[in-house]
């Protein structure tokens, strides 16, 4: 099989989807890895490095899409890259279709067999490859939200530790998950006050075994998060339903509860967020403000710390690559059902539910079971 890596054209998207280790695996295997020129730089793993170990190097994303069976990149196809894609091409990237029906519709009508990283689910509930991303976004969630409360970001000016006779600040995480657990440890190592909120009680309990003695867990309701927005400083949207759109927790009138220079950080934006002000924001542009509250709403968070990134998703995604490469990718939708819950469109159909109902399109269940 050809597999293909093309350079992320994302705004300030500095990863890149395979590393030179991935390369000697498959091509050791008999496979053929083209990869355009640059690709890794952002992450600090030059040309050479990825020639050395058998790739072929090309200029321009056209010859990687023009060769390749298998695309593996890192974010969603972008606008100019939707016309590269041709039928019956494979790509495994990260898609968050059910944000953008844009990027479903040009998928469907490129007939492309798309395969999430998102949805892709270990047979426990747990998302292996959306894992080290969303500990990477909930980790930068504080350390962002840190940056913004500063008064010259137009922030509150408050230290999330506080100082002697002088209180932490107070921060809330929408969601215990994964994003959320990482945000609210390195929250608390800060010093702040953190509480967490989920509607998943054996989650909460786990959390409150886990958590040092400044994080609460609560479960979430309307009112809680209401009273929530009036005391914290920091908000995270940390909140996940895999492969549908997040839900609505902070509708637009909630936000004049919220202290001015407050600062929200939606990490769920991917998925459309879950804050009703919240609108995709890049790391040019990361901010703005709405009824006096600082919006964070960067789409790629982790793109901006590439090298740490890069490392920690291809750890988890080569040995995809590898048994897609092996098997083929029908067999392998066919015989390994993470692969099958990883696909989210093929030849012109919507085979994922949670997609198929955001937009309201026909489900197609061919491997489900």
């Amino acid at each position: 099989m050809i597999i293909g890596v093309p350079k992320e054209v994302k705004p300030d998207e500095y990863r890149v989807a395979m590393l030179p280790v991935g390369v000697e695996e498959l091509t050791r295997r008999g496979h053929a890895v083209v990869l355009e020129r640059g690709a890794g730089v952002g992450s600090g793993l030059p040309d050479e490095a990825y020639e050395a170990v058998g790739a072929k190097l090309v200029d321009g994303p056209e010859q990687v899409f023009g060769e390749a069976d298998l695309i593996v990149k890192v974010k969603e196809p972008q606008p100019e890259e939707w016309p590269l894609i041709r039928p019956g091409q494979t790509l495994f990237t990260y898609f968050h279709f059910a944000a953008c029906r844009n990027l479903t519709e040009a998928m469907l009508e490129r007939r492309a067999t798309s395969l999430a990283y998102e949805t892709l689910s270990d047979g426990s509930g747990r998302l292996p490859l959306l894992t080290p991303m969303s500990e990477v976004a909930g980790r930068m969630s504080v350390q962002e939200g840190a940056k913004y409360l500063e008064k010259p970001q137009m922030g509150r000016g408050i230290l999330l530790g506080g100082v002697p006779g002088v209180a932490p600040a107070y921060i809330t995480v929408l969601g215990g998950g994964v994003v959320g657990a990482n945000a609210a440890r390195i929250a608390a190592g800060f010093g702040a006050s953190v509480s967490i909120l989920d509607i998943n009680m054996d989650r909460l309990r786990y959390l409150d075994d886990v958590m040092p003695a400044n994080v609460t867990v609560l479960f979430s309701d309307r009112h809680t998060i209401r009273r929530q927005l009036e005391r914290a400083d920091l908000v995270i949207g940390a909140v996940l339903i895999p492969g549908a759109k997040a839900p609505m927790l902070v509708e637009e009138e909630d936000l004049k509860r919220m202290q001015p220079g407050s600062v929200i950080c939606d990490v769920a934006i991917d998925q459309g967020g879950c804050i009703a002000t919240s609108r995709p924001t890049s790391h040019a542009e990361p901010t703005y403000i709405v009824d006096d509250v600082v919006h964070y709403c960067v789409t790629n968070m982790p793109g901006a710390v590439g090298r740490t990134s890069t490392f920690a998703l291809c750890n988890v995604t080569l040995p995809w690559v590898i048994q897609l490469a092996q098997r083929g990718v029908e067999e392998s939708m066919r015989d390994l059902k993470p692969i099958a819950e990883a696909a989210n469109t093929h030849d012109g159909a919507v085979t994922n539910r949670a997609v198929a109902e955001t937009f309201g399109l026909e489900y197609d269940g061919r491997f489900e079971g």
